[in-house]
């Protein structure tokens, strides 16, 4: 049986056969068009702005969450890299009660989660920490909601360890499925680059998607989509 690509797989394409997909797409299309595209101009501030000011120490939860990033060939890629590195220092200077990675296999032949886990304990992470491996999802929502069902309901307080331009739309995706959570970026600052801005554009145009498709879902009393962010 022939099975898809791998980018096929991840993200927003997976759902692309959803009728309330398209629903929401359109509407969001229509929004966009009506707005002349400051619709999502404002979703790129509000972005920016989370990544820009995002903390690297915060102070509160003792729970981390780490969301993975494709593997690169099974191989942890920079962004993932950054990510776990900030789990390792906070864990290392004892700000962590416990640790919980996310992701689950794409394509690799081992799970993001798994990998990350390996990559830590081979620059020193200790034994003493408790780790949590989240390995059944591919994507971010599916992220946290596995996460919530490993942590209990209600969740307890949480860390979002991840990259400065995808925070805004974890954070937001979080508070939908109840988490107290507070962002800590993975990055020391925020970096300059065009790949960045990229990341940071495609980025606001997923959260805008999943704002307005929600708010729109609402309006209309449409469940069984806003059952999908739940």
């Amino acid at each position: 049986m022939l099975r898809a690509p791998a980018f096929l797989r991840r993200g927003p394409f997976r759902y692309l056969g959803d009728p309330d997909v398209w629903h929401s797409l359109t509407v969001t299309a229509l929004a966009l068009a009506l707005t002349g595209g400051l619709l999502w101009l404002g979703y790129f501030a509000y972005v920016f702005g989370l990544a820009l000011r995002a903390p690297t120490r915060p102070r509160g939860p003792r729970v981390a969450l780490v969301f993975g990033r494709r593997l690169r060939g099974g191989v942890v890629e920079a962004d993932y890299a950054a990510r776990l590195e900030r789990a390792r220092v906070l864990a290392a200077e004892g700000a962590l009660d416990r640790l919980l990675l996310l992701g689950g296999d794409c394509g690799e032949g081992v799970s993001e989660a798994a990998a990350g886990h390996a990559w830590l304990r081979a620059r020193g992470l200790g034994a003493d920490l408790p780790v949590l491996l989240e390995e059944a999802s591919i994507d971010s929502l599916e992220n946290l909601r596995h996460a919530r069902s490993l942590l209990g309901t209600p969740p307890p307080p949480v860390l979002l360890v991840t990259s400065r331009y995808h925070l805004a739309r974890c954070a937001h995706l979080a508070r939908g499925l109840g988490f107290e959570a507070a962002p800590c970026a993975a990055e020391p600052r925020l970096p300059r680059s065009p790949r960045y801005l990229r990341r940071l554009l495609i980025e606001s145009g997923y959260l805008m998607w999943i704002d307005v498709g929600s708010r729109w879902a609402r309006l209309i009393g449409h469940h069984r989509m806003l059952d999908r962010l739940r």
